[in-house]
């Protein structure tokens, strides 16, 4: 930058430097900031970053007495023998296919049951709709998987024992592989969804107010009001929601398909085995934890490329919806 000197000539105006602000500065500016993170940064590191060498058992033969590091090495053989038993293609298409109905239908269903809230008038009933709804969530995966074993169960089920008293012929639940998606994609919803919801709830209460207001005024329908301005603003939460499940696209519920189908009926592992249940399977039945130290390094990279893939898109798209 220059400006005109007394005598007329031009001279270069020095800019001051600024100094860095040094970092343990920083952290004494804002150390109730990270007091309060102090808890997450300690849970991510102890059980993120502290198992990060147990990867190396994923390429050796692992055995107890030599332990993780003193195991023979066997480069990919493990992978290899994923790929060539054909485990890893029905583990990653069950994973992914449950996890796209739980995610897409999830948030749908989660929308959904936020809209229906907002357009509830009396707070009483709205505040027992919402509980009712929220309750499911706290009840464990084991009790679930018992209400369901009682209910489905070929001798003592409720469900064949009506069929019974009918004169049908009972089913035999356990021994059907087509049935179980259904049931396990309905159990996870009648869990998940009231809790969920709670996130796009709390994103229509925070709309602007005097917007639905004049569109009230305006003489614009509930469904008007839901199409032209709630779900536009839903449009971020949804994004972000999206981004971070695409995350953990790999991971599923191990506790809810264990206790639903008792986690070793061969006879359902067609369509309800996921990699979870096998790792654990694998671990508990046949002391393999080479194998399943292989699955479970091959989901955690298989997550973060899609994360990244995703959110490159997301990015190119609209950059104010990316997460970095």
């Amino acid at each position: 930058m220059k400006k005109k000197t007394s005598q007329g000539s031009n001279a270069a105006v020095a800019v001051p430097y600024k100094r860095k602000t040094p970092v343990l500065k920083i952290v004494k500016n804002n150390r109730t900031l990270m007091l309060m993170c102090l808890p997450a940064i300690i849970f991510f590191i102890v059980f993120n970053y502290c198992p990060l060498p147990g990867v190396w058992i994923a390429f050796t033969n692992y055995n107890f007495r030599d332990g993780i590091f003193g195991s023979p090495f066997c480069g990919l053989d493990n992978f290899k023998f994923l790929i060539n038993s054909g485990e890893l293609w029905l583990l990653t298409r069950n994973t992914i296919l449950y996890n796209l109905a739980f995610i897409v239908l999830g948030n749908i269903f989660q929308i959904v049951i936020a809209l229906m809230l907002n357009e509830i008038r009396n707070k009483w009933f709205k505040k027992v709709s919402q509980t009712v709804m929220f309750l499911p969530y706290f009840i464990s995966v084991v009790l679930i998987g018992a209400i369901a074993f009682n209910i489905l169960n070929f001798d003592t089920g409720a469900l064949n024992t009506l069929i019974r008293e009918t004169g049908g012929d009972p089913i035999q639940i356990y021994s059907k592989a087509g049935i179980w998606p259904f049931i396990i994609f309905f159990c996870q919803m009648w869990q998940q969804t009231g809790y969920g919801s709670v996130v796009y709830f709390a994103a229509i209460c925070g709309i602007d107010s005097s917007m639905i207001e004049a569109a009230e005024v305006d003489g614009a329908t509930s469904w008007q009001r839901i199409r032209h301005i709630i779900l536009p603003s839903l449009k971020g939460t949804f994004i972000i929601l999206l981004l971070f499940a695409l995350g953990g696209i790999m991971r599923g519920n191990f506790g809810l398909f264990w206790n639903l189908t008792g986690g070793v009926n061969s006879q359902l592992f067609e369509t309800t085995d996921i990699i979870e249940t096998f790792v654990y399977r694998t671990m508990t039945t046949q002391n393999n934890f080479s194998t399943s130290s292989a699955v479970g390094l091959y989901q955690s990279i298989f997550g973060f490329v899609l994360v990244m893939i995703s959110n490159l898109v997301v990015k190119k798209i609209d950059p104010d919806y990316a997460l970095f």
